[in-house]
């Protein structure tokens, strides 16, 4: 497609409304999917260090107990 204009390209023959539409739909529904993957990567990560961190306590208990 060739527009004359930025007016012809954004307006997109009359149907601008819904071409930029699906666009900011789409593009917010992969960023929510990004933070949350993130938010999940986080929150995993603190868990996993948080458990090593009681697995190395609960070793260091029973050398001091043997």
């Amino acid at each position: 497609m060739v527009f004359d204009s930025w007016q012809a390209f954004i307006a997109m023959g009359g149907y601008g409304f819904y071409v930029w539409l699906a666009f900011a739909i789409s593009f917010f529904a992969i960023a929510v999917l990004v933070v949350s993957g993130l938010r999940a990567r986080t929150k995993l990560l603190h868990e996993l260090v948080k458990e090593q961190r009681r697995q190395q306590r609960l070793t260091q208990r029973k050398k001091e107990v043997s």
